[in-house]
């Protein structure tokens, strides 16, 4: 068990111990899956600079924050800015259109996987040429998925999967869809089976691509995070959220 505020060893070692268990995983994937390797997202949300830092030159390199103002803090941090030259950051959290340019303009973005209507697609899309460093840049998306139907949770329903990746593409020129994204249901407890989020989040892509006609290996799943991240690389996850089981415990949040 990972425990909290842990040392720079710690981190190293918890990382290390993860990348295994992603790597051990992934032999236990159908055939179908073995054409990607997973990408592991260090979900530092509340942890520290100096965590980040630690993962980073533990050989991490993706970094998933949820909250706007914490990753502009972050990725404008001296030390981060200093030390982690090639972070690359995922936005994973709720993101309002009112600070969508916060987002943007942070430096070494590399996707925002919480796309979940047409409107923050279009905010996305629009504000986007203000910030792209080169004139044929699009911005990473990833659309959110409510698999769980939880009235709490965001995310675009099941039945309008297909028709919000449809208007991303269509619409949407300065965005590229790299996939779909999930959180679930928290707390399954997957004796009882394979986890439902998890497939339904699969039978979407399925869906994408009958109905679109786009190959299933241009549509990665983003779904698993500290308590089922194997599981989900098992089933086909290419892109797991891991927090605490690298960085310990998550602080609380200071109100």
């Amino acid at each position: 068990m990972a425990l909290f505020k842990c040392s720079m060893a710690e981190v190293a070692a918890n990382l290390k111990s993860v990348c295994d268990k992603i790597s051990y995983a992934a032999t236990k994937r159908a055939p179908e899956h073995q054409y990607y390797e997973p990408r592991l997202v260090a979900v530092s949300k509340l942890q520290s600079t100096v965590s980040i830092v630690s993962a980073y030159e533990a050989g991490q390199r993706h970094f998933g924050e949820n909250y706007v103002n914490e990753l502009v803090e972050k990725a404008y941090n001296p030390l981060i800015l200093e030390r982690c030259k090639e972070i690359r950051w995922h936005f994973i959290g709720n993101l309002q259109r009112n600070k969508v340019n916060k987002v943007l303009c942070i430096p070494n973005l590399y996707v925002i996987e919480t796309v979940n209507s047409d409107k923050l697609a279009n905010a996305l899309n629009n504000s986007w040429p203000k910030f792209r460093k080169s004139d044929d840049s699009k911005l990473n998306v990833m659309v959110q998925v409510n698999t769980s139907q939880e009235e709490e949770k965001n995310g675009c329903d099941i039945e309008q999967v297909s028709t919000l990746v449809k208007y991303v593409i269509e619409n949407c020129p300065n965005l590229k869809l790299m996939g779909i994204m999930t959180i679930g249901k928290f707390g399954y407890d997957i004796k009882n089976g394979p986890n439902p989020d998890f497939l339904c989040l699969i039978k979407c892509r399925e869906k994408i691509r009958d109905e679109l006609g786009i190959d299933m290996k241009d549509i990665e799943l983003s779904m698993g995070m500290s308590n089922d991240y194997e599981h989900a690389i098992e089933l086909g996850s290419t892109n797991v959220r891991v927090g605490s089981a690298i960085f310990g415990e998550r602080p609380q949040k200071n109100n």
